[in-house]
């Protein structure tokens, strides 16, 4: 008998397999420098993570009948943004982490000044990844657009810096602000991730206005899950330091709203992502997927 969920799982193992091996091709046209630039920016990219955002790439783009070759560059570009991030957001002037997927962050296992370069480098990849990829120009145009925005000021950088000015007790302390915060720092790079793969596919305004509704709602439960595991994780599973939130006074949904209400949220969220997705049907059984997933992680 057919296996739906079996297909479903072997297609996104494919989708990884293939944004590993295209980012470790993107990081060997980016060596022959500095080596020890070349091997912590290898660090940073190349020691696991979920893929979530790639993951999301190839979904979308599939699921309105791209080709995987068209979605490699936006997925690979969307990564190496991610792991920029995370580079700098382990930084002691941010939010000074030693553990990042199970291995020592980049500026333990180098040092400041090598981690802040590999950060900066990865960013810059990211946009050649795109600039020179095999697809129209204008397609690529709007796809550097569409990160460069979910990237910036109004978007990752933003969020970030909101959530500096809350640690500690500062601001972002009622639900519209924290929403805030999450949609900006965590959530616009997984819409980004949406809307590159629907770009990939060329899809309609329509499509990609629903497309959005859904990863709106993954972006804020992929962080009040990550929120609930900080409180309810250990560091060997999640792979970077558990507890860091409470131990920080963060802003996060259990601090201000408690876990039951949080997990009750989560369920919420869920229930809008299958809404935005039933119109396309079967063709976004994998979308479906990777949102569950993000709800019900454990790392």
């Amino acid at each position: 008998m057919p296996d739906p969920a079996g297909e479903i799982a072997a297609r996104i193992g494919d989708w990884r397999a293939r944004t590993d091996a295209a980012l470790q091709r993107a990081l060997d046209t980016a060596a022959g420098g500095e080596p020890r630039l070349d091997a912590a920016m290898r660090h940073a990219v190349l020691l696991g993570g979920k893929r979530m955002r790639p993951l999301l790439v190839h979904a979308t783009a599939a699921a309105f009948g791209a080709t995987p070759a068209q979605a490699d560059a936006p997925a690979v570009a969307i990564e190496l943004v991610h792991a920029y991030s995370l580079v700098h957001d382990d930084l002691p002037a941010m939010d000074d982490d030693a553990l990042r997927r199970g291995q020592p962050t980049v500026h333990v296992a180098f040092d400041e000044a090598t981690a802040i370069l590999a950060g900066d480098a990865l960013q810059t990849l990211a946009f050649s990844v795109l600039a020179e990829a095999p697809l129209a120009a204008e397609t690529r145009l709007a796809m550097v657009a569409r990160l460069a925005s979910a990237s910036g000021a109004l978007g990752m950088c933003g969020g970030q810096a909101i959530d500096l000015a809350a640690t500690g007790g500062g601001g972002a302390r009622d639900i519209s602000g924290l929403e805030r915060l999450h949609a900006l720092k965590t959530g616009a790079l997984l819409r980004a991730a949406v809307a590159l793969g629907a770009l990939a596919a060329d899809v309609d305004a329509a499509t990609r206005a629903r497309l959005d509704e859904f990863a709106t709602a993954l972006g804020l439960a992929f962080q009040i899950r990550d929120d609930l595991l900080d409180i309810e994780g250990d560091s060997a599973t999640l792979g970077k330091t558990a507890g860091k939130d409470v131990a920080q006074d963060k802003a996060t949904f259990p601090a201000l709203i408690g876990a039951d209400a949080s997990r009750a949220r989560l369920s919420e969220l869920a229930s809008r992502m299958r809404e935005a997705l039933a119109p396309f049907g079967d063709a976004a059984a994998p979308l479906a997927e990777l949102g569950r997933q993000a709800i019900e992680r454990d790392h």
